[in-house]
């Protein structure tokens, strides 16, 4: 979900610079169904999923060997309700006492909110906050809860918080504990356009992709 409004772009673009290669056709879904559709033997051309799903379906066979292509990092930011003071995200400690003093929390089901868990394990205080914690549904953005107002504190990766109405981008996560998650694309090993295949997925790891992606929150891999 992450990608999604970047790929919507970097399609459109592509379909524009490459007359014949056809339209694109997008399917966003969390990455835990995508990796079980996947998994489970559904056919797609393309798939685009954090780097490590991508080499756990690869090494399962359900991608074509050596046809991975890094093409995005994307890093975690921090949202609260519309009306709400700001907090302090300058340092880790700042952080710490935000996520200690938030009614509630959220973390997204992807690879930055497992990063974050295990975070708040190392700072000790997962058990007290686990109370507090509101888990976003596979598929639902963390922004979304907090918009609603079911969530006081929201982390997701900032491509995913950029617009999402009734909220505020408190800020992103300090470099000392930033999680950064790359995004890699893989070719389905029955895709029966393969040539096609790599065709888009230079076109997206390509320096004419650059400016949409960081637009979206994101950096070129």
């Amino acid at each position: 979900m992450a990608t999604r409004q970047v790929l919507a772009e970097l399609t459109a673009a592509y379909a524009a610079s490459a007359p014949g290669a056809g339209a694109v056709q997008i399917e966003s879904v969390g990455g835990v169904d995508a990796a079980k559709r996947v998994a489970g033997g559904e056919v797609f051309d393309v798939v685009i999923l954090a780097s490590d799903a991508i080499d756990k379906l690869m090494a399962a066979g359900h991608l074509l060997p050596g046809s991975k292509v890094d093409w995005v990092h994307s890093g975690v930011a921090v949202a609260v309700p519309a009306v709400a003071p700001l907090p302090d995200l300058s340092t880790e400690d700042a952080v710490r006492n935000a996520v200690l003093a938030a009614p509630s929390i959220s973390l997204s089901t992807g690879p930055s909110g497992v990063a974050l868990s295990k975070l708040f394990e190392r700072w000790g205080i997962a058990g007290q906050i686990a109370p507090r914690m509101v888990q976003a549904p596979p598929g639902v953005p963390v922004g979304s809860l907090v918009a609603k107002g079911e969530v006081a504190l929201g982390f997701q990766q900032l491509s995913e918080l950029l617009h999402v109405p009734g909220i505020q981008i408190a800020g992103p996560l300090p470099p000392a504990i930033q999680i950064t998650t790359t995004f890699s694309a893989g070719i389905g090993a029955h895709s029966q356009q393969v040539d096609a295949a790599r065709a888009l997925l230079a076109y997206l790891a390509s320096p004419a992709a650059a400016e949409a992606k960081r637009k979206q929150g994101m950096e070129p891999a």
